[in-house]
């Protein structure tokens, strides 16, 4: 095949995996509003996502080779580090707009960068210093321009502590689980966070509630799961060994703006001008550190990849299956999402 067409298809893979995981919130807040509660939708897309990703990974020969220690540090970042993310996030839709939750999680690759830089796993920059800067006041102006209207504290709480906890979860995730295939670490993280959410069920005893979910109930619950995680992950991968990992972040900041337009779309949600300004300053200074330097390789193209796993929400740094270049940079980024 003409490598113009393999990198046009690899470009369209990554949008269309954007455009999923932006459509996760809406998909979320349209299952809240038939009934389904937070945590019978957390059970379902885990349990219903680790389930497929898995016969895929075992179908694929994923897991051939991988010591066991890593495959219990995967189940392990999966039920203590991406259930509590995830937790967060689905927690802070039933509060919030779901282009506030967006635009607040999508702190998080600037979050990386500062751990990084803070750890000493990389050195400050001038590009970098003007990218946190940056992202702080945009998130300052999305803030106050909440804070203008119907404003809920917890709400944004909730989502900003998602982006505290995604970060810890990658920057952790970069040193423990480097080795292992994408697909099978995710797979595994899947599962690993669908245990805590079914023995939360257990002890709660809400498993009843599964049983009172609508028809239309569980379409939505199907298509976060199917729509918004598996195909959204799939896409994501086959974009990125078509254009390379620098190149699949970039297109990937289409993400936030999906959830912006079709929440705006199907629920009437807007932001004031205020937010749109800090929102679009936000992306800016996420777009700044993601994009390639001179010393690396724009297209990405050879990059190795493996790291933590892609399970939703804004894309994750370079570190992350979705991009993996010789050496790890957190800094490099653009989620899941939740």
């Amino acid at each position: 095949m003409n490598a113009s067409i393999i990198v046009l298809v690899g470009a369209l893979f990554c949008l269309l995996s954007a455009a999923a995981f932006g459509a996760m919130a809406v998909f979320g807040k349209l299952s809240y509003d038939e009934g389904v509660s937070v945590d019978a939708l957390l059970l379902v897309r885990f349990g219903l996502a680790g389930l497929v990703l898995m016969a895929i990974a075992v179908a694929r020969g994923a897991f051939r080779g991988i010591p066991r220690r890593a495959v219990l540090v995967s189940l392990g970042m999966g039920v203590f580090g991406y259930a509590a993310q995830a937790g967060l996030y689905f927690s802070a839709l039933t509060r919030i707009d779901a282009s506030l939750v967006a635009l607040l999680l999508y702190l998080y690759p600037i979050l990386v960068m500062a751990g990084a830089i803070l750890l000493g796993r990389e050195g400050t920059s001038r590009r970098r210093v003007w990218a946190l800067g940056l992202a702080l006041g945009g998130i300052i102006l999305v803030l106050s321009g909440a804070a203008s209207g119907r404003f809920d504290l917890t709400g944004a709480l909730l989502a900003a502590s998602a982006a505290v906890v995604y970060t810890c979860y990658i920057l952790v995730g970069d040193r423990t689980t480097a080795d292992v295939p994408p697909l099978a670490l995710t797979a595994l993280v899947c599962t690993g966070a669908f245990g805590t959410f079914l023995v939360a069920t257990l002890i709660r005893g809400t498993a009843g509630q599964l049983t009172t979910i609508t028809g239309a109930g569980w379409f939505w619950l199907a298509v976060l799961s199917l729509v918004s995680t598996v195909a959204a992950i799939l896409l994501f991968f086959a974009g990125m060994a078509r254009v390379g990992p620098s190149v699949a972040s970039i297109l990937s900041i289409l993400e936030p703006v999906v959830t912006v337009v079709s929440a705006a779309l199907v629920f009437g949600e807007h932001l004031t001008p205020i937010q749109c300004i800090g929102g679009a300053i936000v992306l800016s200074a996420v777009l700044i550190v993601q994009w390639p330097t001179r010393a690396t390789d724009p297209s990405g193209l050879g990059r190795k990849t493996g790291g933590t796993p892609l399970l939703g929400g804004p894309p994750p740094p370079s570190n992350h299956p979705r991009r993996r270049p010789p050496t790890p940079d957190p800094a490099q980024t653009t989620a899941v999402g939740g």
